[in-house]
């Protein structure tokens, strides 16, 4: 099965981003399917060395290897005025070149606003390609459409759902270890 890496982008905390639990929920599915899933918050790598690039530092150096050993990548942020996260950018500016070369990536971006839907097509697939991946078609998900109940139980509203669903299926069919699942 594939090593799949999850990476949010999200300013907000953990616990409070909708960004993260959308990730958390589609990260279980994975597991669920029998993938190995670990996940990067880029808030959580430490700040300095985010801002002045340095790749040597040793949570960033973790963060960039597995980046490297995955398979596969879901990539979400927050859309902020009109553009994914500068938490995010500032990590993906820390990757080589083509670090994400021959890998299946899914861009993932959540919004207060349907005005905000381009973004995953205008400005996180294009850095995204540029770094080699392999994107497959990315979605926005209205930050209303997530919720997070008290024992921080994630759902989807049935609309968000219903057009997620498809393109996680085709992330899906795009995993090693698939075709050989249908071989055995």
């Amino acid at each position: 099965m594939a090593f799949l890496l999850t990476l949010t982008g999200s300013a907000s905390a953990p616990g409070s981003s909708r960004t993260a639990h959308l990730v958390a929920h589609l990260g279980r599915r994975f597991t669920e399917d029998g993938h190995e899933v670990h996940h990067v918050d880029v808030r959580s790598l430490p700040a300095e060395a985010l801002l002045s690039a340095d790749a040597t530092d040793p949570g960033v150096a973790r963060a960039v290897a597995l980046v490297a050993r995955a398979d596969a990548l879901i990539v979400a942020s927050p859309v902020y005025k009109a553009a994914y996260s500068g938490v995010l950018k500032a990590f993906l500016d820390l990757l080589p070149q083509y670090a994400l070369r021959g890998k299946a990536v899914l861009p993932l971006a959540t919004g207060g606003s349907p005005a905000h839907v381009l973004a995953v097509d205008y400005a996180l697939r294009p850095v995204l390609t540029s770094l080699g991946a392999e994107v497959a078609h990315g979605w926005f998900v209205l930050d209303r459409h997530i919720t997070v109940d008290a024992d921080r139980a994630i759902a989807l509203t049935p609309e968000a759902d219903d057009a997620l669903t498809p393109v996680v299926d085709r992330f899906r069919a795009a995993l090693p270890g698939r075709s050989r699942l249908a071989a055995a």
